[in-house]
């Protein structure tokens, strides 16, 4: 993706967060050269990869197979592994009008995908094999709004604003905006962008990036490149 083309995408992003009526945390505003002055202030958010996060897969057809998302807050694996301290994260998402997050699921992560305004977020759900990989033969159990909803292999949950699905590992799961744009809110486990997406195509979670003009912020994906 061309540098100018995600900053434009955050642009957006954030007119469609104000607009629901959420407020981004104060590093959101930072240009890249404040991270660098503040690096060691924001160490935690550094180390959660907090922050913006824009992707089309690797794939290069970002309208038809992508994802906005902001990391707002993330805990540590170390605390999760132990059982106590901060297990949670939190994080919104905008899925525009069929725009596809291609099917795949976690090992670890357990999530609430919200949706949170806009159109209908539809969730297509299938089950997982004796060895957690994807079965397309497969149904399974979930959770919509704590309402307990068996679904058949292929099924597509809609979720109105204000409704929400709770996904375990082993739910695989593809969604996308059907009718127009939808802003997602994520609530989980820890997370883990860099091993824990278990996609059933071979694809990429993060963008190849061309530097056709300056970033306005960073991508979590910058971080190492950029904060050292």
């Amino acid at each position: 993706m061309k540098r100018s083309r995600i900053n434009a995408i955050m642009a957006e992003a954030a007119e469609m967060i104000a607009h629901y009526g959420f407020a981004l945390p104060p590093f959101a505003a930072w240009s890249p050269d404040t991270f660098r002055a503040r690096r060691a202030q924001a160490e935690r958010v550094i180390q959660g990869r907090c922050g913006w996060d824009i992707t089309d897969y690797g794939q290069g057809r970002f309208d038809q197979m992508g994802l906005f998302l902001f990391t707002l807050r993330n805990g540590q694996l170390a605390d999760l592994q132990r059982g106590g301290g901060m297990c949670y994260a939190e994080k919104l998402l905008i899925s525009r009008q069929d725009q596809l997050s291609p099917m795949h699921t976690h090992v670890l992560k357990a999530e609430d995908i919200i949706n949170r305004g806009g159109a209908t977020l539809v969730v297509e759900l299938y089950g997982s094999d004796d060895q957690g990989g994807f079965a397309g033969d497969r149904g399974g159990l979930v959770h919509c709004d704590g309402i307990a909803t068996p679904y058949a292999p292929g099924q597509k949950l809609r979720l109105a604003p204000g409704e929400s699905v709770t996904l375990m590992p082993g739910d695989w799961h593809a969604f996308w905006g059907e009718g127009g744009d939808v802003l997602i809110g994520e609530v989980s486990t820890v997370n883990d962008d860099l091993t824990d997406n278990i996609f059933r195509e071979p694809i990429g979670r993060f963008a190849e990036i061309v530097e056709d003009e300056p970033p306005t912020h960073l991508l979590v994906s910058d971080y190492d490149r950029w904060l050292g």
